[in-house]
């Protein structure tokens, strides 16, 4: 008798804690849980941002941006998706005094290979020459997953003006609010190219305080 009570508790203690099958899937559901909720802490914005990625087409954006898509020829538009928003990406043209359209126009020569999602010209006005949801070809190995901006410059200091300077701060705020990014999000050209850091945008890898007074302006308008 006494032998029976006891496998009568074992099989009331199994049955508590279930089969083996029912173990492992409760385990298993666990674990996943875990999984989860560790990418979802770790990941922060960034998991929504790479589900964003897929709706960036039906952004619409603001008013003072005017949308001049290149033509898609494979290179200097190469209809390639993103593949997630990790960055914003801040360039100069280089090429002092030229405006936002010639640069834009530039950029669709059948000979170019480069472009950028927008270019901010002189006046402070913005076009936007790439759709959201596309890879730009203009920074390097960073394009699968950024956003660039090119901004004109007035003179060979590769200092931004007061009216380009504004609207760049601007969008970059814009863009940074509607893609879930912060201002340790917005980088250099300069920052993304590995080894062989390009001197892009001039100024501001020159000068790395007003780099920083430059993110800080957009964390103030986030």
């Amino acid at each position: 008798m006494r032998h029976d009570r006891y496998r009568q508790q074992n099989r009331q203690a199994a049955s508590r804690r279930g089969s083996p099958r029912r173990r492992r899937r409760r385990t298993a559901g666990i674990m996943l849980f875990v999984l989860v909720a560790s990418v979802l802490i770790f990941g922060g914005m960034k998991v929504l941002t790479l589900i964003k990625v897929h709706n960036l087409a039906s952004l619409e954006v603001p008013s003072y941006v005017t949308q001049e898509y290149l033509t898609e020829d494979g290179h200097h538009r190469t209809g390639k998706s993103l593949t997630g928003i990790k960055n914003i990406v801040i360039h100069y043209t280089a090429n002092p005094g030229s405006t936002a359209q010639e640069n834009r126009d530039y950029f669709n020569q059948s000979t170019t290979y480069v472009s950028s999602h927008f270019i901010v010209g002189l006046q402070g006005e913005i076009i936007q020459c790439i759709p959201l949801n596309e890879q730009s070809s203009a920074s390097n190995r960073a394009n699968p997953y950024s956003i660039s901006i090119e901004v004109c410059i007035p003179d060979s200091t590769g200092e931004f003006n007061i009216p380009a300077y504004n609207s760049a701060v601007k969008l970059t705020a814009w863009l940074c609010r509607n893609l879930g990014l912060s201002a340790d999000d917005v980088i250099r050209h300069y920052d993304c190219d590995g080894a062989n850091h390009k001197d892009c945008p001039k100024y501001y890898v020159e000068h790395p305080q007003a780099w920083a007074q430059f993110k800080e302006y957009v964390r103030e308008r986030i």
